[in-house]
């Protein structure tokens, strides 16, 4: 693919969402909500959702597919609905189920359309249960679907925040399969249920702000897991925004240097839907650390009236960005290779095996 400064790169989007799945999927949701209204200890079994080839191809054609094309870009890395992960609901019986169908679904698409999508997976975290089951479901995932990643909730209460910050041991054993089978986690919460928090518009970026804050304050994390990739979605949050706060309570706490911190370890999408923001997000943190998204079909799906484009087209806004040839190779296709390693199975080292397929 060529991007809008003519240079031959891969467009590699890190985050996009299945939103658009069949009722079918809903529908099983709803029936565990009804089963657990009348018992909320209710032991769910996985079931069947029945959902053809067909009706998964029709979900995407006139969805992702489509912006796909319109939009130049090759390869999206794809995950179930983030608002419908729901790991509030129920008990872990049924966030296992749940999230064995979305994983299901995700396998299938990436079987339907090898070219265009590569698959990442939810987990079924549950509060006040360990990470375990969520260990397991990452390496069936891995191994049997040949997925390259998976979504971490830092706060699987829905906005009460009852679990312990991301540098605590009890993390460890999802840390411990994602080093084992060499896969990132992007830090992505759910639905809020704690009516304080609008889901998209305080929730997820008030979560990715706490994330990072969590991770400058661990003390062993990356010291017990030195090649632990985490990517920070939706630009970070208010981190670039707030950086110069950032590095200074990082030097009143004795902490590293943020430079530090980020390395290897620590990425931000591109998920930011206006021109300047970008411009920031491009000036403030790393070119090695920043990697092309735009959760088309996401939280922000209507046209900016200022521009006449769609608020989540980042490309455009890459594309418009004062940076060098370089740099953007780095952002649209060479950082997402780099982080999520497991691509290499798809992408071959001189460019994209597949493209965007009709």
């Amino acid at each position: 693919m060529r991007d809008g400064k003519g240079l031959d790169t891969m467009i590699i989007d890190c985050h996009g969402h299945y939103t658009t799945a069949p009722v079918e999927l809903g529908e099983y949701r709803e029936a565990q909500k009804a089963q657990l209204a009348r018992d909320a200890l209710f032991e769910h079994n996985k079931g069947v959702v029945r959902i053809s080839d067909d009706q998964i191809r029709d979900s995407l054609e006139g969805a992702q597919l489509k912006l796909q094309r319109e939009r130049h870009t090759d390869l999206t890395v794809f995950s179930p609905r983030a608002s419908w992960m729901g790991h509030h609901i129920g008990n872990p019986s049924t966030s296992r189920c749940w999230t064995e169908h979305c994983n299901d679904l995700i396998h299938r698409i990436t079987q339907l359309y090898p070219g265009n999508f590569a698959g990442v997976a939810q987990l079924p975290q549950s509060p006040g249960d360990g990470l375990q089951a969520s260990a397991a479901e990452l390496e069936r995932c891995v191994t049997e679907f040949g997925f390259v990643g998976c979504n971490l909730n830092p706060d699987p209460s829905g906005g009460y925040w009852t679990s312990p910050p991301l540098g605590d041991r009890y993390w460890y054993p999802i840390y411990e399969k994602m080093s084992e089978l060499d896969v990132p986690a992007m830090v992505h919460v759910s639905a809020a249920c704690n009516p304080c928090f609008h889901t998209t518009g305080s929730h997820y970026l008030s979560a990715d702000t706490t994330a990072f804050m969590q991770m400058m304050t661990a003390d062993d994390l990356f010291t017990d897991f030195p090649d632990l990739k985490f990517i920070i979605p939706h630009g970070g949050g208010a981190v670039p925004y707030h950086w110069g706060r950032f590095r200074g309570l990082a030097d009143m706490m004795g902490r590293p240097p943020l430079t530090e911190l980020l390395k290897c370890n620590v990425f931000f999408d591109t998920c930011v839907y206006h021109q300047p923001g970008i411009d920031l997000l491009l000036k403030v943190i790393p070119a090695d650390n920043i990697l092309f998204a735009s959760e088309m079909v996401g939280a922000v799906r209507g046209i900016d009236p200022e521009t006449g484009h769609h608020f989540d087209d980042t490309k455009r806004y890459i594309d418009a960005a004062d940076i060098g040839d370089a740099d953007r190779k780095k952002i649209f296709e060479l950082n997402s290779r780099r982080v999520f390693s497991h691509l290499a199975s798809r992408l071959t080292a001189d460019g994209p095996t597949g493209g965007v397929q009709s």
